[in-house]
C-alpha cells in the first residue's frame, strides 16, 4: 500500500531541493575561487574606468559637484556589476552543467523546475550582494566619497525587490542555452545589453530618445537605480521611494513566473529534440 506524502512532508523536501541547489552553487564559486578572484579585479576596474569620468569632467574644466557625480556613477556601476552577474548565473545554468557533466542528471532529478531555478537566482543574488558591497566599499573608501545622507536599508530593500524582476528576466534568457548549445549564452547578452542602454546605469533616462525612454519604463533597471541613487544621494526613505518600487513589484510577479514558464518550454524543445545532453 503506497503511502501519500502529506504537505508538510513536500514542503520538507522542497526545503532540501532548494538547499541543495544553493549549497552546490556554493561548491562551484569555491572551486573556480581563483576564477572568482580574477572576475572581481576585471570589475573593480572597469567600475574604476566609469568612475573616473566624474574626474574627468572636474578635470577638463566643467562645473559639476565631482562628490554626487562620483556617488552617481558608482552606483550605476556598481549595480550594473550585480545585475551582470545575476544574468550570468541564470545565463549559464545549462552551460555550467555541460562543463561539469552533469545536466542529464540535473534535469532527471526529482526536483521541480521553479525550485531549482528559484535556488540558482537566490544564491546569484546573495553572491551578487555581498560582492557588490565590497565593490562599493572599496571604490568609494578609494575616492574618499562622502555619503552623510544615505539611507542604505532603503537602498537595500529597493534592491532585494528589484532583484525578483532580475531573476525572472534571467531566468527567460536562461532558456537559450538549452535551446542553443552553440550561441545560445552569447545571445543572453543582448538582454542585459538592452537594459544597460535604456535604464539609465550611467545617464539620465530624460536624455534618451522618445521610444527609448517608454522602453525604460518596462525594464526594472531603471526603477532599482532611481531608488538607489535616491536613497543613497538624498537620504530617501521607504514611503518616498514607494513611486519606484510598485512598479517592481509588479514587474517582479509577472517576470519570474513567466521566466519558469517559458524554460519549461525550452527543455521541453531540448527534450524533444535531443539538445540535453553534455555534448549540446
Amino acid at each position: 500500500m503506497s503511502v501519500v506524502p502529506g504537505p508538510s512532508s513536500s514542503l520538507r523536501h522542497e526545503a532540501v531541493s532548494f538547499a541543495g541547489v544553493v549549497e552546490r552553487n556554493w561548491y562551484l564559486i569555491k572551486r573556480y575561487g581563483w576564477w572568482e578572484l580574477a572576475f572581481f579585479f576585471w570589475s573593480l576596474a572597469n567600475t574604476l574606468t566609469i568612475v573616473f569620468i566624474a574626474k574627468g569632467i572636474k578635470a577638463a574644466g566643467g562645473q559639476i559637484d565631482v562628490n554626487r557625480a562620483t556617488t552617481t556613477l558608482l552606483i550605476g556601476a556598481v549595480i550594473w556589476s550585480f545585475l551582470g552577474l545575476v544574468f550570468e548565473f541564470m545565463t549559464e545554468t545549462v552551460a555550467w552543467e555541460r562543463w561539469e557533466g552533469t545536466i542529464e542528471y540535473t534535469f532527471m532529478a526529482p526536483i521541480r523546475r521553479p525550485v531549482h531555478l528559484a535556488g540558482v537566482g537566490i544564491f546569484a543574488v546573495l553572491y551578487g550582494v555581498l560582492r557588490s558591497a565590497v565593490l562599493f566599499v572599496v571604490i568609494a573608501l578609494m575616492f574618499g566619497l562622502h555619503m552623510p545622507d544615505a539611507n542604505f536599508l532603503a537602498a537595500a530593500i529597493v534592491l532585494a525587490i528589484a532583484s525578483i524582476s532580475f531573476m525572472g528576466i534571467g531566468t527567460m534568457t536562461s532558456v537559450l542555452p538549452l535551446i542553443s548549445p552553440e550561441k545560445g549564452a552569447q545571445l543572453g547578452f543582448i538582454a542585459q545589453g538592452t537594459l544597460l542602454v535604456i535604464s539609465g546605469v550611467y545617464y539620465p533616462v530624460s536624455v534618451l530618445p522618445g521610444w527609448m525612454q517608454w522602453l525604460s519604463t518596462i525594464s526594472p533597471a531603471t526603477y532599482a537605480l532611481r531608488g538607489i541613487r535616491h536613497a543613497i544621494l538624498d537620504g530617501a526613505g521607504i514611503t518616498s521611494l514607494w513611486g519606484d518600487i510598485w512598479p517592481l513589484i509588479i514587474i517582479g510577479v509577472i517576470a519570474f513566473p513567466l521566466g519558469v514558464w517559458i524554460f519549461k518550454q525550452g527543455e521541453i524543445y531540448a527534450k524533444k529534440h535531443g539538445k540535453l545532453k553534455r555534448s549540446g
